[in-house]
Parts: structure tokens; C-alpha cells; sequence
């Protein structure tokens, strides 16, 4: 079992960045796969970011390609979230996940076993 703990949320005006990190429990952090998800308020759940547990392949959501990147220090047990360009429409509570199967079904949130409790990003216009 995995506890994940995320961080870096808050308060940015357009155009800036923020970064987020989740910090893993645990000496398995390198057998996981780990994605980045977020939820806007009366919204379900959407995909943004996942890595493999290498971190040599990164996917993304089109919303995000360009403007946001994902990387992961295993040695540090932690994966990041790097913000750019943020937008408005980026406002929402984003939630780290964790993924321990084999086949890397990535942007499923019902596919990943543990989940952060999640950390608030505001983007004012």
C-alpha cells in the first residue's frame, strides 16, 4: 500500500506557474505508474498527466500538451506536476494517483488503486 500526500496548490494569476508535488509513502514508489488528475466543481474527473514508472515515457491531456510537464524522482519517492501558462479554466482540486498494473490504461482514474486527497489550484483571470 501507497500513501500519497500532494502540495504546491494555491492562488496564481494567468499566465503563471505553479508546481505541484505528491510525495509517496513507502520504499515501492518505483513500481507504481503515476498519473495527475484534477476536478472542477459539478465535474467528474479528468485525466491531465501520468508517467511510467521509469518516467522515460509521459503522456498528456490535449488541454495541457505544451503547458504543463510531468517528472518523477524515484529516489525522492515524488512526482510533479510543472504548471505553465495557466489558464482560467485550469481551476480545480488536482489529485495524484497511483497505478500497479501492467497494461498502463492511464487516463482511466477508475483504473489506479490509491489516491492523494488533493490540492487546490486557482487560476484568477
Amino acid at each position: 500500500q501507497v500513501q500519497l500526500v500532494e502540495s504546491g496548490g494555491g492562488l496564481v494569476q494567468a499566465g503563471g506557474s505553479l508546481r505541484l508535488s505528491c510525495a509517496a509513502s513507502g520504499r515501492t514508489f518505483s513500481r507504481y505508474a503515476m498519473g495527475w488528475f484534477l476536478q472542477a466543481p459539478g465535474k467528474e474527473r479528468e485525466f491531465v498527466a501520468a508517467i511510467t514508472r521509469s518516467g522515460s515515457t509521459t503522456y498528456y491531456a490535449d488541454s495541457v500538451k505544451g503547458r504543463f510537464a510531468i517528472f518523477r524522482d524515484n529516489a525522492k519517492n515524488t512526482v510533479y506536476l510543472q504548471m505553465n501558462s495557466l489558464k482560467p479554466e485550469d481551476t480545480a482540486v488536482y489529485y495524484c494517483a497511483a497505478y500497479s498494473r501492467g497494461a498502463f490504461y492511464y487516463s482511466d482514474p477508475s483504473e489506479y488503486d490509491y489516491w492523494g486527497r488533493g490540492t487546490q489550484v486557482t487560476v484568477s483571470s
